[in-house]
């Protein structure tokens, strides 16, 4: 990855990573309030090597991963959105992180909506998955706000959490 913007939302610019930008992963995933519905902990400079290297990973073999989130106004990292992987087909997964600081400025949701206009504007993908702890109430407000409809519950194997699930269809889209 290059750190080259691939696209931009009303306020946000979306962008590939350097290694240079490793500070950015760590400073956003070393806050237990970011992480708490991630991981649960505050994470380390390793664990941010490691999410770096899946997303580059992931944009190499699928052409999107988690993209840095910047502010077009001046420039500032604000965190990341983007898609993961999920399940044995590699379906597209949305998620996003914002700094604690750029809680509350309506970031999460322009940015949830921007990657998945980004997802069915500019690949063949069918649908994406939407998923959080369900006890991550704002996140899942989210999901809904954008139109995603809930389909399930499941509970994650190495936590012991509930999980719901949303799904957003291409049909559903009307971009």
């Amino acid at each position: 990855m290059d750190g080259k913007p691939l696209f931009e939302s009303e306020r946000l610019v979306f962008s590939t990573w350097t290694p240079d930008q490793l500070d950015d992963v760590y400073r956003l995933h070393n806050n237990i309030e970011v992480s708490r519905y991630l991981t649960g902990r505050e994470e380390t400079r390793e664990d941010a090597q490691v999410r770096m290297d899946e997303w580059a990973e992931n944009y190499a073999k699928h052409g999107f991963c988690k993209f840095r989130l910047t502010r077009k106004s001046d420039g500032a990292f604000v965190g990341r959105a983007g898609f993961g992987v999920h399940g044995p087909e590699d379906t597209p997964e949305l998620g996003y992180a914002l700094l604690q600081s750029e809680w509350g400025k309506g970031y999460a949701t322009e940015a949830a909506i921007a990657i998945r206009d980004w997802l069915f504007r500019e690949t063949d993908h069918d649908f994406c998955w939407g998923f959080a702890y369900s006890a991550n109430k704002p996140s899942i407000k989210i999901l809904r706000s954008i139109g995603m409809v809930f389909t399930h519950t499941e509970i994650e194997e190495k936590t012991g959490q509930e999980m719901t699930f949303h799904k957003y269809t291409r049909d559903m889209w009307h971009g």
